[in-house]
């Protein structure tokens, strides 16, 4: 069986020829492919340090856990999808929501390895039937819905946790790192993100040493004097030994909080190996089930140790269209480095100290991008608002999960926030489209273009 660990050398091993690309089964020579794969892993430092730090999980583990992840979903497509898996920050919103009703680590990663395993089955549906099956369960509507209040939930966060610690510092890292996604070039704008962590840490370090201690809220509800950047965890980390296991644990209350977020792991799968295929002038579409189903296996197998989910990440598709470079082996390198970081306990102790207010800044970027880009879908679907069919139950799904709205049953058990917001945007819409007038069902097609154009093609060669 082919699995896709083979490479022709493209050209001259140095660079790609005048409007040429390097393709995923094609690579440039060793140390060009191994530097591609360190610029990979700098790429999604940024994010796939800041999510695991924001659910609470180990930081270490989830790096180490991001490497396997990538190797898995390479062999899955037998090196035809090109990609990065890193932490999914969709699940952000999810862990604190979890534990903001006493839930634990364990609780956690327990409720994400049941959306791993419906992922999975996702996958092989889509593999087996087409991705016609997604499309009608959940349309653009719907997916942008369920996307945008899945990030805009997580509004509370920022502003009752990581602003507060230190305002001002907030401040001036949403602005660098804004001023960083925009003004910069090519790959430095898709690490904008990391360099708005590097920027914090050494603006908390500065004002420590000229104001010395700030009294905010720090690890509690009470204000206290504390240092902005406490590096005292870095000096007692190992600069070897394995990240901290633990085994999940499984409460239905936290899974229904966690299922929502499938429908934007296979918005965010479809989305890459759409952009994947596109930029390299391949049809991959017979790809996306098994890619889907890759990531789910993928995210079952980190969270059944403590780990994080794991996606795909766009910022890697940035790299890859800057160098135009798409060898998979650069993403073996990159996994490679991965591994290598997860097993410094001292690394990880850097990335745990970042501090509240640098992460208040750039979670205010962060956590409106992630709404923002349930807007994104409507936009390429062409969404029309003006029907009350989609307005109606989008517009309700949105202020439940944003506004955390709670629909209590019994005493132990309620819906609320992301998973009441996603049940009332999906069955208000299919219920309402069983019982609309004709003329408001007349939209575009519940498929999206971008996934199954070529079933369509084939279908009509047939």
């Amino acid at each position: 069986m082919r699995l896709g660990v083979r490479w022709t050398l493209h050209g001259d091993g140095r660079t790609p020829a005048p409007g040429a690309v390097v393709r995923p089964d094609e690579r440039l020579s060793w140390p060009r492919t191994v530097g591609l794969g360190a610029q990979h892993v700098v790429a999604m430092f940024g994010a796939s340090f800041v999510s695991p730090v924001l659910m609470g999980l180990d930081p270490n583990l989830a790096i180490m856990m991001s490497g396997i992840a990538t190797a898995i979903f390479l062999l899955a497509t037998k090196g035809r999808v090109p990609s990065y898996l890193g932490c999914s920050l969709s699940f952000v919103g999810v862990a604190a929501a979890i534990r903001a009703t006493g839930g634990t680590s364990a609780t956690v990663t327990g409720a994400v390895f049941v959306v791993g395993v419906v992922l999975f089955f996702a996958g092989l549906a889509v593999q087996r039937f087409g991705a016609r099956i997604i499309h009608a369960a959940m349309p653009p509507i719907v997916t942008g819905a369920v996307v945008m209040l899945i990030g805009f939930n997580l509004a509370p966060v920022t502003a009752s946790t990581y602003w507060p610690q230190d305002q001002w510092t907030a401040l001036l890292v949403m602005l660098f790192t804004g001023l960083a996604v925009v003004c910069l070039r090519g790959f430095w704008s898709r690490i904008a993100i990391f360099l708005g962590l590097i920027f914090g840490y050494g603006l908390s370090w500065l004002l420590d040493r000229v104001f010395g201690k700030i009294h905010s809220v720090h690890g509690g509800a009470a204000a206290v004097d504390h240092w902005r950047l406490d590096l005292s965890g870095v000096g007692r980390a190992d600069w070897i030994g394995l990240p901290t296991f633990h085994a999940p644990s499984f409460e239905w209350s936290a899974i229904l909080v966690a299922l929502p977020v499938v429908i934007a792991l296979i918005a965010e799968n479809a989305g890459h190996v759409k952009a994947v295929g596109e930029m390299t002038g391949t049809d991959l579409d017979d790809k996306l089930g098994t890619a889907i189903a890759a990531d789910g296996a993928a995210s079952m197998l980190s969270t059944a140790v403590g780990g994080p989910p794991n996606t795909t990440y766009s910022e890697n598709i940035g790299v890859m269209a800057a160098t135009r470079v798409y060898s998979t082996a650069a993403y073996w390198a990159a996994a490679g480095f991965a591994l290598l970081f997860g097993v410094c306990p001292k690394f990880g102790a850097v990335v745990a100290a970042i501090p509240g207010g640098v992460l208040g800044g750039i979670t205010v970027i962060l956590y409106g991008m992630i709404g923002l880009l349930g807007a994104q879908i409507w936009i390429n679907a062409k969404v029309d608002l003006r029907n009350p069919l989609n307005l109606v139950p989008a517009a309700a799904g949105i202020i439940i999960g944003i506004g955390n709205v709670t629909l209590k049953f019994t005493d132990t058990f309620q819906l609320s926030g992301i998973a009441l917001g996603t049940i009332v945007v999906i069955t208000g819409y299919h219920v309402l489209r069983a019982l609309a007038p004709a003329h408001l069902k007349q939209q575009e097609p519940l498929l999206d273009s971008g996934t199954s154009s070529y079933e369509q093609a084939q279908e009509e060669q047939a």
